[in-house]
């Protein structure tokens, strides 16, 4: 996404008079990209976009854009559609890039995944990461990551969101 500034949550709200689920007119909720942070404005209209496809994780992470932004807390979720910060992540990890092997769909590829320390390489089919970008793009997928956990050790939680809710 090389959109200029990021939008902070509360930088603007929308209160144009919209019904609440009771029927009266009062201040609208936030809109979903106001409760994520750091987003640039395309990934404000991604969000607005495809909120109802998109987890709360997603909804309320911090965005990062490059290998040099990190998490302001231990345990925050942290997301992205940076190939550089996918792989960097990946990379410190001891992870590579891989799918579910029998989940393609004619020449679509199948269940996206990266195979930490040959953890799960009994189950998925390692790929270089130009095969595995092409449907990251092509579907608008959305890396969900954390840094480190609560406790401060390095962590390797992630997840590949969907906003039209197929598996990734």
């Amino acid at each position: 996404m090389a959109t200029k500034g990021t939008m902070e949550s509360g930088a603007k709200t929308h209160s144009a008079g919209k019904s609440d689920t009771t029927g009266k007119t009062g201040t609208a909720s936030k809109m979903p990209h106001e409760t994520a942070r750091n987003v640039t404005e395309d990934e404000a209209r991604f969000l607005d976009e495809y909120a109802d496809g998109l987890s709360k994780s997603t909804l309320r992470a911090k965005w990062i854009h490059s290998i040099d932004e990190h998490e302001d807390r231990l345990g925050q979720t942290l997301a992205t559609q940076s190939h550089e910060v996918i792989k960097k992540w990946a990379a410190d990890r001891g992870g590579v890039p891989a799918t579910v092997p029998g989940t393609e769909h004619g020449y679509r590829s199948g269940v996206l995944r990266i195979d930490i320390q040959g953890k799960g390489s009994k189950n998925l089919e390692q790929v270089d990461w130009n095969d595995w970008f092409k449907p990251f793009d092509a579907r608008n997928l959305v890396f969900l990551y954390q840094e480190h956990k609560r406790d401060g050790q390095t962590s390797t939680f992630f997840r590949l969101d969907n906003p039209k809710r197929e598996d990734a």
